[in-house]
């Protein structure tokens, strides 16, 4: 069975899609048959950040609704042959998504895949909770401000209460903090929370910090999921995270900063 993923935060612009397409691809140069599936129903950006949008004719919705088989809508990925793309539809609504629709693609992708990673749509609607429901581990995504952190924690109950391990009385989602757009300079001069400022109210594992850097916005401005840019802070940082994620023991690096100051308007997650 594969290993279902959730890239979510409770937040728009954290870098979800960019998280996701990197794990994905990072899992699957690492050996690992990985998809990855756009659950932004509407929007659909996951296909312009793995350069694969002209490649698109049918999408998730078209698989839910039984118009093109699964094998029709994957798209293998031009830099790696383990990893395959599952698109979102930008003529559908959210609405379109349904719990068993989405529960038998998962079912059959598993069948094929070690890990299948699911990109949410930010917030606590359907698509976000659909993306989160059958997740077995989930990466919550946070910049180091304050409303960021704050709506990542509020995900941390909906991911608590309403997964599919949480109604059937299973072992409960595996949850992991990766901190996206880490400023140390920032951070030095109290315009960001640190990392022992988020820490302090999310209790997570933090499986890694990726820094500020132009390199995200060019990768995705390539249609190049930003893991591959192997000489980039980020794409150091990605490739850290998915080997950790996968039990190598790896530093933690870019963290350099003091605290901030603005834990003191937060109180500690108990």
């Amino acid at each position: 069975m594969a290993r279902i993923i959730v890239v979510t935060s409770g937040k728009g612009g954290v870098g979800k899609t960019t998280t996701s397409a990197a794990i994905a691809m990072g899992l699957a140069k690492k050996g690992h048959k990985t998809a990855v599936i756009d659950f932004d129903v509407g929007l659909r950006n996951l296909d312009l950040i793995m350069g694969c949008e002209r490649r698109v004719v049918y999408d998730f919705i078209n698989v839910i609704n039984g118009e093109a088989s699964l094998n029709q809508a994957l798209i293998r990925d031009k830099n790696c042959n383990l990893l395959y793309i599952l698109p979102a539809s930008q003529t559908r609504d959210k609405d379109a998504l349904s719990q068993e629709g989405v529960g038998r693609v998962l079912e059959e992708l598993s069948k094929d895949f070690e890990y299948i990673v699911c990109d949410s749509p930010a917030g606590i609607e359907k698509g976000a909770n659909l993306a989160l429901y059958y997740a077995d581990d989930a990466f919550i995504v946070t910049n180091p401000e304050i409303s960021s952190v704050r709506d990542s924690d509020r995900m941390l109950g909906i991911l608590s209460s309403k997964s599919r391990r949480a109604e059937v009385n299973e072992d409960p989602i595996k949850e992991y903090l990766l901190v996206t757009r880490y400023d140390s300079s920032r951070v030095k001069s109290g315009e960001m929370l640190s990392l022992e400022d988020i820490q302090e109210i999310l209790s997570l594992e933090l499986l890694g910090i990726i820094p500020e850097s132009k390199s995200v916005l060019t990768a995705s401005n390539q249609g190049t999921p930003v893991i591959l840019d192997e000489k980039s802070e980020a794409g150091q940082a990605y490739a850290d995270v998915v080997a950790r994620y996968l039990g190598e023991k790896k530093p933690h690096r870019f963290i350099d900063g003091k605290k901030g100051f603005l834990r003191k308007f937060f109180g500690g997650r108990s």
